[in-house]
């Protein structure tokens, strides 16, 4: 990990939430994003850029997210954050365009579809491919804790499944952190493979509770993100010295936590 830093900001800016007086400005929501980025570059693990807020705009918003991941450092971990997944040619126009066109350093997928719609992904032997195993909505009730046969969860099942696709060691796991006591019962299952964790923060998680787990179960490898909480801690002009401040704030958190 990044030097003993775990935090990933996520940037899924909403034109609605950013402060008055840039969002009058032209080119609004990438002058947000610069200065979030500059403000917290020395202190974040990765990003995380939700391609949902940038698509909806169409063509400008496509190339406001390929400007927005070209200033991030090529040392910090870039993901983005698309959950696609889809059967063979599909998937694979779908990884080019993440890591050819937007040269993101990671990606989150959907396996849904199965290995043939996951393999694509994994061919791109130097990224991570973050796979949804267990989410921090609601819904994960419908599918992802559906009980198997062999007495597995179907989320239990994916997390085996992408140690079965790991052959080239660019799988990671995406994991809830609302789902503090699955994240418990499975850091066994899930093993050395990497995790990110969304769902801290506005959706309820606890950030002392998952740094704990990793912590009892002896692991670094994991990524906490934290996008409302960080880039819009502050609704005046101070946005950017805010962001910085609360992500620091939480960097103590973890570190205190990790007694590193």
């Amino acid at each position: 990990n990044n030097e003993g830093k775990f935090i990933c900001v996520g940037l899924d800016t909403d034109i609605k939430k950013i402060p008055q007086k840039i969002k009058s400005s032209p080119d609004s929501i990438f002058k947000f994003n610069k200065e979030i980025i500059e403000r917290t570059v020395d202190s974040a693990a990765a990003y995380k850029i939700n391609f949902a807020f940038y698509e909806k705009y169409g063509p400008e918003g496509y190339e406001l997210l390929k400007r927005t991941i070209d200033i991030i450092p090529d040392d910090l971990i870039t993901i983005g954050d698309a959950k696609r997944g889809d059967i063979g040619n599909t998937s694979t126009m779908y990884a080019d365009s993440i890591f050819n066109f937007f040269s993101c350093d990671a990606t989150t997928i959907n396996p849904y579809m199965g290995e043939d719609s996951v393999k694509p992904f994994l061919e791109f032997k130097d990224r991570i491919i973050f796979i949804l195993a267990l989410t921090s909505n609601p819904g994960a009730n419908n599918f992802e804790k559906v009980k198997l046969e062999n007495g597995n969860y179907l989320y239990q099942e994916v997390i085996s499944k992408i140690k079965e696709w790991n052959s080239f060691n660019n799988c990671g796991v995406v994991f809830g952190a609302t789902q503090i006591e699955e994240l418990k019962n499975n850091l066994t299952l899930i093993n050395n493979l990497p995790v990110l964790l969304p769902g801290v923060g506005a959706q309820g998680g606890s950030l002392e509770e998952v740094v704990q787990c990793f912590k009892q179960a002896n692991r670094i490898n994991f990524l906490i993100n934290i996008s409302r909480g960080i880039i819009y801690k502050s609704s005046g002009d101070d946005f950017g010295a805010m962001a910085a401040e609360e992500l620091n704030t939480l960097n103590t958190k973890v570190k205190k936590e990790m007694k590193m």
